[in-house]
């Protein structure tokens, strides 16, 4: 056998000395005793090879507004670094144990390779690899660019001819590079075990360090660990923290031994404890502050195409890529929202109240909050889903909005040219006069004659677009969407991105006004901006940058469109300021500065809405049961430790706005809305209100028309 491997060693040595051809070799099987025979085409050629290197996987990082971390995002748990980055007793102990001649030696070392190759003659099998770190680089890149598990055993094979392949991609992969290029490849790339691809994600997982900051003895363990990181893997047992420590002194003794470090110096660290800490790897949303709005960024890069083509992209760079993602979170306001909503309902209760914030004229989203931690532990009551967002976003079938969707008819009846004083006598009851007097957009007659809508307080009488608005009179808004068409109250609220929540078609019956789609704050939240935007209505954002692994940086505007005029969103604010002062939110009150809104409550009070706005800020506030909304109404409830008979817009959601708001815009300079333009919406057209006959006794009682001013019924 010694002649053989002589044999071997001079005619390989000759080949790669002179680059000639071989005619071929048989060598031992690994393992048995037959041949494996290697053409000289095939394997043996020693031609350099360029090798594909396609960047390794890396973390993504997710920052908000400020640009301070949030969350992130990973497949493996790497982060690259420059090797001007890592400690130089790194780099001599990675050297010492792995490759000692690394920079004397060209991509084969000639010395190390057949050392070991004898060593596997003579056990009958590979027990000694003897590759470069050159050789092991090239190994971790067909390793980890591998697309099946199949490609992945192949670049771990025990066999000469991957040992050859291995070779010729290692000549040219000297040809291409630096030494130290080679070597900051190489760490940046090695797994080292408990989850840490990468020195620096092993540094930081190992010793809570960067890999710039490591000592003698975490150098050498981190050295150690490289060889069979699965057998060493400290996270796994005492005696993988055993084989570790074992692992760390041969390193040691190496390093004394090539005079690198002295004997004192290794005995005196080979006593040192081993000094793990496993520091908890940084996880994705569920471990994020900001958990609902993580998984919305998350979503919006795996389902918009513009951040990349084919949702198969997209996930790779999110995963994979190494981005550095800015966003639309602001803490501030995100703290405001968390705030408002612990003070008025507890994470334990069995509702679960949600908002959103939302930018007028960016549809940036500021904030996203819940009563609820976000997580699968439900003794801790906890949300398994995002409750803030639609289901494409990470959320589930919403919540019905109730009368927050008045607001879609009075805005397509002030487009029509109905004026603010216009409107018409109504009862406490209301029911279709024929099955054509609504039809949705498809033409179909949806008028249910034999179905009566009532009001909870009356509230018959002459009702105008603004005492009805402030009182939230259904009969009166049932014969308003009458008048101006239900398709085309359809149409106003999808030019504000109006969409149920689960993503199936929106419901185009005679109640729609009455909110009977189920919804998500966000999508509301940001259709009411679009009225604090006059009209301008953005699609909601959440990401404004991207910079990849290289530094490139993309940036990303608002997509916006004029959804209808500015003065009729003028107008329809100048109405809904009422709300506060006239109407449903009286008994709460505004905030200060200029604001409209307007609450909702469904059926029987199966939940309950609140969507307000200033030309600064708007959000929405949802609160429902989500074991099923209809089954589990808020009616005869505790919620952050109060009873409540019946829950209405004003009575949780309404407060959580407001207090919310004065957090969130404390410190802004408020801005006014534009006044109504009087020549156009003031005063009442042909819809006005009847004059009532004289009477000269008893002095007339303003309320006598019926008219509701405050009520209750939203």
């Amino acid at each position: 056998m010694g002649a053989r491997l002589s044999s071997i060693a001079r005619l390989t040595g000759a080949a790669v000395a002179a680059g000639v051809v071989v005619a071929g070799i048989a060598l031992p099987a690994v393992g048995g005793s037959g041949a494996l025979f290697i053409s000289a085409s095939e394997d043996l050629s020693f031609k350099p090879e360029d090798l594909k290197e396609p960047p390794p996987a890396e973390v993504t990082r997710i920052l908000d507004a400020n640009g301070r971390q949030i969350a992130q995002f990973y497949e493996v748990y790497r982060e690259s670094v420059p090797l001007s980055q890592v400690s130089d007793i790194m780099k001599t102990a990675i050297v010492a144990i792995e490759d000692d001649r690394f920079y004397e030696h060209g991509a084969i070392d000639i010395e190390g390779t057949f050392r070991a190759l004898a060593k596997n003659l003579a056990t009958g099998g590979v027990s000694q690899g003897g590759s470069s770190i050159t050789q092991q680089y090239v190994k971790q890149v067909l390793f980890t660019s591998a697309n099946s598990k199949a490609e992945q055993a192949k670049a771990l094979e025990a066999s000469y001819a991957r040992k050859y392949r291995e070779l010729r991609y290692a000549m040219a992969v000297e040809k291409k590079y630096t030494k130290d290029e080679i070597l900051e490849k190489y760490l940046n790339i090695a797994y080292f075990g408990a989850s840490a691809n990468g020195i620096e994600a092993a540094a930081k997982r190992f010793f809570g360090v960067r890999a710039s900051q490591l000592n003698l003895v975490q150098a050498a363990t981190l050295a150690g660990a490289v060889q069979d990181p699965n057998m060493t893997d400290p996270n796994v047992s005492k005696a993988h923290k055993k084989r570790l420590l074992e692992r760390r002194n041969i390193v040691l003794d190496r390093m004394a031994e090539l005079k690198k470090i002295t004997k004192e110096e290794a005995e005196e660290a080979k006593a040192a404890k081993l000094g793990y800490k496993g520091t908890a790897l940084p996880g994705g949303c569920e471990s994020s502050d900001y958990p609902y709005f993580c998984m919305y960024v998350r979503s919006e890069m795996l389902t918009n195409p513009a951040f990349g083509k084919g949702k198969k992209y997209r996930k790779a760079q999110l995963d994979r890529g190494g981005l550095t993602i800015k966003t639309t979170l602001d803490p501030r306001m995100q703290a405001a929202a968390e705030i408002a909503i612990k003070k008025h309902v507890h994470a334990s209760d069995n509702p679960v109240a949600a908002e959103a914030l939302v930018q007028p004229g960016t549809g940036a989203i500021k904030a996203m909050a819940a009563s609820r931690k976000y997580g699968g532990d439900e003794d801790k009551n906890e949300m398994s889903y995002n409750v803030v967002a639609d289901a494409e976003h990470g959320g589930g079938t919403g919540f019905q909005a109730g009368s927050t969707f008045k607001t879609f008819t009075l805005l397509t009846a002030l487009k029509q040219g109905m004026k603010i004083n216009d409107g018409f006598n109504v009862g406490s009851s209301y029911s279709a006069p024929n099955y054509w007097s609504f039809k949705n957009c498809k033409g179909k007659n949806v008028g249910e004659p034999g179905w009566p809508v009532t009001n909870d307080e009356g509230g018959g009488g002459f009702k105008s677009l603004a005492s009805g608005t402030w009182g939230s009179v259904n009969t009166f808004f049932m014969m308003l969407e009458q008048k101006v068409g239900l398709c085309e109250t359809v149409q106003t609220a999808k030019s504000l991105g109006i969409h149920r929540s689960d993503g199936l078609p929106l419901q185009e019956f005679e109640t729609f006004t009455l909110g009977i789609n189920e919804m998500d704050p966000v999508t509301v939240a940001n259709a009411y901006a679009a009225i604090g935007a006059r009209g301008k209505y953005c699609e909601p954002m959440v990401i404004t940058q991207i910079t990849d692994r290289n530094g490139k940086r993309y940036d990303y505007k608002p997509k916006c469109k004029q959804a209808f005029d500015p003065e009729v969103a003028d107008a329809a604010a100048d109405i809904l300021s009422g709300v506060f002062t006239r109407g449903t939110m009286r008994g709460v009150g505004g905030i200060g500065r200029p604001a409209a809104g307007k609450t909702g409550t469904t059926d029987a009070q199966s939940t309950a809405w609140f969507a307000g706005f200033t030309p600064d800020l708007a959000g929405a506030v949802s609160i429902g049961d989500p074991r099923g909304s209809v089954k589990y109404k808020l009616n005869n409830v505790m919620i952050g430790g109060r009873y409540y008979g019946s829950v209405f817009g004003a009575s949780v959601p309404g407060p959580i706005w407001k207090d919310t708001m004065l957090a969130a815009l404390k410190g802004v300079p408020p801005t006014p809305f534009t006044p109504v333009d009087t020549a156009r919406f003031g005063g009442c057209g042909q819809s006005c209100q009847p004059q009532r006959p004289v009477r000269p006794e008893p002095p007339a009682d303003p309320f006598e028309d019926g008219e509701v001013l405050y009520d209750t019924h939203d």
